[in-house]
């Protein structure tokens, strides 16, 4: 193949003879060439883009530590704001309970209301201290004084609540423990112990005090308790027992009407019987008596007691 080339300087057009081989190794030249060049020039403008848009690697190590810390203690706020709602929570619900017990402690030990009031919070009071700066409490603080409120509230209530003990158990011995007269008004004609016998004149044991009153005035009970016999009993005429529990049993005998019947529940000072003269009696009035585990005791230490 001859390949003919012209040019402004030369008069005479230059003659290049070229063989056919030639001519098709350049071909494969051109064709190999150029892709690897277009390859190159994108991955040389690629790696440019790249650099150009990402921050070097110790910029990014630093961003990646802050973006941790953060979450860090984004998480550890959280954790502290739940730890406080829960331990207010359990705060506010001791306090409810302290203040049902308090209160429940005011009303049998039967204090002044005004004085007593768990509805309101105490009264307190005092002008803003010159000498020493307020201070704001941070959380470590308020963490540290919810945990003292929360010791404190436990020793309150341990002590409201032996407290409580004490005084339910002096009040059911109050409630328990006969005391005070069977009757609301009348004399004692008759005491515990050996006495001329009123209808054989011959000296007997008297199991009871005998109360004289009006005809159909009331009897009472003189503890709370259980009634087990409400009938007719030789000797008794119409009779009241009741079982306090605690081993002690009491009596009312002669009754004109009965109030209650067995298996009744009764309170200290609740009518049980009007008074009368049923039995074996000489007229109105109430044999009372006393029975302590089975045996029976002289009523008058009961009687007075109250007084």
């Amino acid at each position: 193949m001859n390949i003919i080339l012209f040019t402004k300087n030369s008069k005479k057009p230059a003659c290049y003879n070229v063989s056919r081989r030639q001519v098709i190794a350049l071909l494969g030249l051109l064709f190999v060439l150029i892709p690897t060049l277009v390859l190159y020039a994108g991955y040389q403008f690629g790696r440019l883009s790249a650099q150009n848009q990402l921050l070097p690697d110790d910029w990014q190590q630093e961003m990646q530590r802050q973006r941790d810390a953060i979450a860090q203690a984004s998480k550890k706020a959280h954790e502290t704001m739940d730890a406080m709602a829960v331990r207010l929570g359990q705060l506010q619900a001791q306090t409810i309970r302290l203040n049902a017990l308090g209160q429940r402690l005011a009303d049998i030990a039967k204090l002044d209301k005004g004085e007593f009031d768990f509805s309101n919070p105490p009264a307190q009071g005092g002008p803003v201290s010159e000498t020493v700066p307020s201070q704001e409490i941070v959380i470590p603080d308020f963490m540290q004084s919810l945990e003292r409120l929360a010791a404190q509230l436990d020793d309150r209530e341990q002590q409201l609540r032996v407290m409580e003990s004490f005084y339910m158990d002096s009040s059911l011995q109050d409630e328990i423990v006969p005391s005070g007269r069977p009757i609301k008004s009348g004399w004692i004609s008759s005491y515990f112990g050996m006495r001329t016998d009123p209808f054989t004149g011959l000296q007997e044991r008297h199991e009871g005090i005998d109360f004289a009153g009006k005809l159909g005035s009331d009897v009472i009970a003189v503890a709370s308790g259980v009634v087990t016999w409400a009938a007719d009993r030789y000797g008794y005429g119409k009779m009241i027992e009741i079982n306090h529990g605690n081993g002690y049993v009491t009596r009312y005998g002669h009754n004109q009407k009965l109030l209650v019947k067995v298996g009744d529940t009764v309170k200290k000072g609740e009518r049980v019987a009007l008074m009368g003269s049923t039995g074996r009696s000489t007229g109105p009035h109430v044999h009372f008596e006393v029975h302590y585990k089975g045996r029976v005791i002289d009523p008058a230490k009961f009687v007075y007691a109250a007084r």
